[in-house]
């Protein structure tokens, strides 16, 4: 208890005496300062007392499937920067092979007294995928945002790109140079963003089973799944992350094919370093700054106990040409 009080005291900048006043209910201290003893708990790992734990800390919850794709330590660093704007603080629960789950991660923050949760990528943008973590947050009234998919019955409000409008850009950019062979590399079948991708794209054209390919997140795979297109005759491709991308661009190489002049291709995000590849990556960007800010002024909203639409803003995307793309093979 004594190492307790000394080190909530020396992160507040108070006395003892402050912090022990505040975890015994009694008067005498500015709610500033209580607010910063409470949360200083938090953010230590302790338990507040029991009398305590029916106020919410001033702790976010930020939940990212991973960071090896650099789009999501950029929506991380807009997304904490404007909560602690806010005076709350991010806590990042990040998804790795075998170790916490999304569920798990959604309990311990339950734990805490968390203010709220964002979420910016993870089984929510997944159909098939349990969903019951989620439904505990709605059951409980935990203020909670979604950024690039959304689940219809519970009624969390989230920011997302609009799918529709950046594969019709880039659809319209590879047609625009000649390219009638178009395919497109996609996640699961469940994934909703590409599910949406994929309804665009037939809205713009006829696109046949065999120029889409399914794939997992990664450069890996990427490669494989653009492997099959290319091998099917496809000239353009379009990819629903700039991993994705890059792995299309290498299956071309190991192909023995040029990128941009035999085979040109599209990524989605433009996150860290896609100008610096080679070639330099023409994609989709998304606006990470203003989506972040977005999802923390929904939030915020809701920690203040304001109404906030069950609605999902969409926002527009914007095609950045480089050097990945060029006139289509002549036949």
């Amino acid at each position: 208890m004594t190492r307790r009080l000394a080190e909530v005291a020396k992160k507040v900048g108070v006395s003892e005496a402050t912090v022990s006043r505040v975890l015994n209910g009694k008067p005498g201290v500015s709610a500033a300062t209580r607010q910063a003893v409470l949360s200083a708990l938090d953010v230590l790992g302790y338990e507040r007392p029991t009398q305590l734990r029916g106020e919410r800390a001033r702790l976010v919850g930020l939940a990212l499937p991973e960071l090896q794709n650099p789009i999501f330590p950029a929506f991380a660093e807009v997304i904490g920067g404007a909560l602690a704007q806010l005076g709350l603080t991010p806590v990042l629960c990040t998804q790795t092979k075998g170790g916490v789950s999304e569920a798990d991660y959604v309990e311990l923050l339950l734990q805490q007294q968390v203010s709220g949760v964002v979420f910016a990528g993870g089984l929510y943008a997944q159909a098939d995928a349990p969903h019951d973590h989620y439904r505990t947050l709605a059951e409980r009234n935990i203020p909670v945002v979604l950024v690039n998919a959304s689940i219809d019955d519970l009624g969390f409000p989230g920011v997302s790109c609009d799918d529709a409008v950046a594969v019709e850009q880039a659809w319209r950019h590879l047609a625009s140079l000649g390219h009638e062979r178009i395919g497109l590399v996609l996640g699961p079948a469940d994934h909703v963003p590409s599910a949406r991708k994929l309804t665009a794209a037939r809205a713009l054209a006829d696109v046949p089973d065999e120029h889409v390919a399914r794939a997992m997140f990664s450069i890996e795979g990427g490669h494989a799944a653009a492997s099959r297109l290319i091998d099917r005759g496809v000239t353009g491709i379009i990819c629903a992350s700039d991993p994705l991308a890059l792995g299309a661009i290498r299956a071309a190489r190991r192909k023995g094919l040029d990128v941009p002049a035999q085979v040109s291709v599209v990524g989605y995000d433009d996150s860290a370093f896609m100008n610096c590849t080679e070639p330099p990556l023409t994609t989709v960007r998304q606006p990470i700054e203003a989506m972040g800010r977005a999802a923390v002024e929904l939030l915020n909203a809701q920690i203040n106990g304001a109404a906030v639409a069950p609605e999902e803003l969409l926002f527009e995307p914007e095609l950045v040409v480089r050097g990945s793309t060029a006139q289509a093979p002549r036949r």
